[in-house]
């Protein structure tokens, strides 16, 4: 081939040539579709790598039907729990010969119906999710109407047809809050970046989400020692630092908690500033439960009690979910992954702390 030729993107015929083979023949072994011997596969596969070949998307689309890439939607890019599940994702899916292609909502459902409808039109081959809204799930419905294959991911829409990789919580989070119960605490607050409306009430609709378990472990672990929760100690909206400082303001403001639970890694570095910022110390005034366990929480003083989840593997699972619909398989999405609580030295005896007017 000229310099001049090398100075352009190689093409298709520029890879026949290379190759001593027909410029069909060469599209069938790029784009993985038709018949092709392996002979002729490997002389095509060469001559690419030579001459830094690089497919036209839109063309192989075309031709194939497919584009080679998984839309994954997450609620809150942010927060680790997410970037650890999107590299379980991207590991499978590169394996299998796919790309990534990722937006976020922010936990907006009006964000999460543009990015279906984004990712649709970017044609992918289908579509992880993790459903911001059960209530609102149109837009979720007509991708499986229009043959997208779908896995939910993180969440669960009450009868929604489609495949959802979750992890079960209710029994780890249920041995914390037993241990914190053991430890003469009966005021456990919960909180959580959840959008959630007025009071929280223990008849609450929270199907679909990860904090029903949370919440149903916890409520589980009092009654089996004969307490009754307090349902105002589950506080939602934590979704920023502003708002977890209100929300401890107003704990502290009035008979406050004696032990805290942080629903993920963000809320808990948040709460854990804003105690700081009180003078609050753990354990010595306030036990600390946190879900999701990252390096971080074994180098503070002290070292943080977590509940944790096998993040990574869900997003392993959800890619080959995917994969498999693509090939034709059945629904398979398993048995839900389970957390594991680690405890380590953020739990303590109970205190009781003065109520604070600020």
């Amino acid at each position: 081939m000229t310099r001049e030729a090398r100075r352009r993107s190689a093409t298709v015929a520029d890879v026949a040539a290379a190759a001593g083979v027909s410029k069909a023949q060469a599209a069938r072994a790029l784009g993985s579709y038709g018949q092709v011997s392996q002979a002729v596969r490997e002389k095509v596969q060469k001559a690419a790598k030579d001459l830094g070949f690089r497919p036209n998307r839109l063309a192989a689309t075309m031709t194939t039907g497919r584009s080679n890439i998984f839309g994954v939607i997450v609620s809150e890019i942010e927060n680790p729990h997410f970037g650890l599940a999107v590299r379980g994702m991207s590991d499978t899916a590169r394996a299998a010969g796919y790309d990534l292609m990722l937006l976020n909502t922010d936990e907006n459902v009006e964000a999460e119906v543009d990015a279906v409808r984004v990712l649709s039109e970017k044609q992918v081959d289908g579509l992880i999710v993790t459903p911001s809204f059960p209530g609102r799930t149109e837009h979720l419905r007509e991708v499986i109407e229009l043959g997208i294959p779908l896995v939910q991911f993180d969440r669960r829409v009450k009868d929604l047809d489609a495949e959802a990789v979750t992890v079960d919580f209710s029994s780890a989070t249920a041995a914390a809050v037993d241990d914190l119960i053991r430890a003469g605490h009966r005021r456990t607050a919960y909180l959580s970046s959840l959008d959630w409306d007025g009071a929280f009430s223990w008849d609450a609709d929270l199907e679909g989400a990860p904090v029903r378990q949370r919440i149903e472990g916890l409520r589980r672990a009092f009654a089996d020692h004969g307490l009754e929760a307090d349902p105002a100690l589950v506080q939602f909206n934590a979704h920023s630092s502003e708002a977890v400082a209100e929300i401890v303001g107003d704990l502290l403001s009035n008979d406050p908690p004696t032990a805290f639970i942080a629903s993920d890694s963000l809320i808990a570095q948040r709460l854990l500033g804003e105690l700081a910022r009180r003078g609050i110390r753990i354990p010595d005034d306030v036990s600390f439960v946190m879900y999701d366990d990252f390096e971080w929480t074994t180098l503070i003083d002290p070292p943080l009690t977590v509940i944790a989840q096998p993040v990574y593997a869900a997003g392993v699972r959800a890619a080959r979910r995917l994969i498999a619909q693509l090939s034709g398989a059945p629904s398979d999405e398993g048995e839900p992954l389970e957390a594991t609580l680690i405890r380590r030295a953020s739990v303590g005896p109970a205190k009781v702390l003065a109520a604070s007017g600020d």
